[in-house]
């Protein structure tokens, strides 16, 4: 939906977003530029340093002849807190010698998008509700401080089929859930997302999730200061132009930023550069 200025619009739109005013959230829109950029593991591990302390909870499964991955997250992004649910299609192998191995995730295509729902909450309490047939289903409240673990999301995933629906029950059984944990109606699966089971990013410690939600904190407190007086978002971000221009252009990246793909995207570059390089100079030798 429209925040009644064009200019904010454009911005928005161009960031991957749009806007819900019923309940004052951002959300992905179908065929933003993330879809492009597909997911690595990379992502979740850099995520910490560019300023995001978020729960990841990857679900591996096969499907089809296919590797198949429905992830979750849930946590402070930097300004924002927010919740997705993402659903990717294993593409290839990535190795970098002592830097990473694992695979790449390609976004789904139209045709194996989800039927998918869930509700945030924080400490109980409903912070709003996402649902759609989507990639990537998310939501962001700006200037709204948490903790990770204030966080649960109730989600709901109708699978397309028995045999896709049973593969997906027992990715999450590997992954840690018991059968307690899920109510199963039809191809639809429910569960809710508190505590993580799996792995968490190595770059999240006690003492650095600390230092950063400190500046996340301080961020959304001074985002509350600037914009106390005026009513809609969309004032408020119109404000933060003239009142903090660096506050201004963090609005503009909300979730997950475009420099965390930038990383990812140098990182495998330089890789294959000093790969490409070695193998020269091995042939050269021979």
């Amino acid at each position: 939906m429209s925040m009644g200025n064009k200019e904010l619009d454009k911005i928005i739109e161009l960031a991957g977003y749009g806007y819900d005013p019923a309940q004052d959230i951002f959300y992905s829109t179908m065929n933003p530029w993330q879809r492009d950029v597909g997911y690595c593991r990379l992502y979740d591990e850099a995520a910490a340093p560019f300023g995001m302390i978020i729960d990841c909870e990857p679900i591996y499964f096969d499907y089809q002849g296919k590797k198949w991955m429905i992830a979750f997250w849930k946590g402070q992004y930097d300004l924002v807190t927010g919740g997705e649910i993402g659903v990717y299609i294993a593409s290839h192998k990535i190795t970098l010698e002592g830097v990473f191995a694992g695979t790449f995730y390609q976004s789904v295509s139209d045709e194996d998008c989800l039927t998918m729902a869930y509700a945030l909450k924080k400490n109980g309490k409903p912070l709003f509700i996402r649902h759609d047939k989507h990639w990537w289903l998310t939501g962001f409240k700006l200037g709204e401080f948490s903790e990770p673990l204030e966080l649960t999301m109730d989600i709901m995933i109708t699978l397309k089929d028995l045999p896709m629906r049973d593969a997906f029950i027992d990715g999450l059984i590997k992954a840690g859930y018991q059968y307690t944990d899920l109510w199963v109606t039809d191809y639809t699966v429910r569960l809710i997302f508190d505590i993580p089971h799996t792995p968490q990013p190595i770059t999240r410690t006690r003492e650095t999730d600390k230092l950063i939600q400190r500046k996340n904190l301080l961020l959304c407190e001074q985002y509350q200061a600037l914009t106390n007086p005026y009513n809609t978002v969309p004032e408020k971000i119109k404000a933060l132009e003239d009142l903090s221009p660096s506050m201004y252009k963090k609005v503009q990246k909300i979730g997950k930023s475009k420099k965390l793909y930038e990383m990812y995207t140098s990182i495998v570059l330089i890789g294959s550069f000093l790969l490409s390089r070695f193998v020269g100079e091995i042939e050269e030798i021979n």
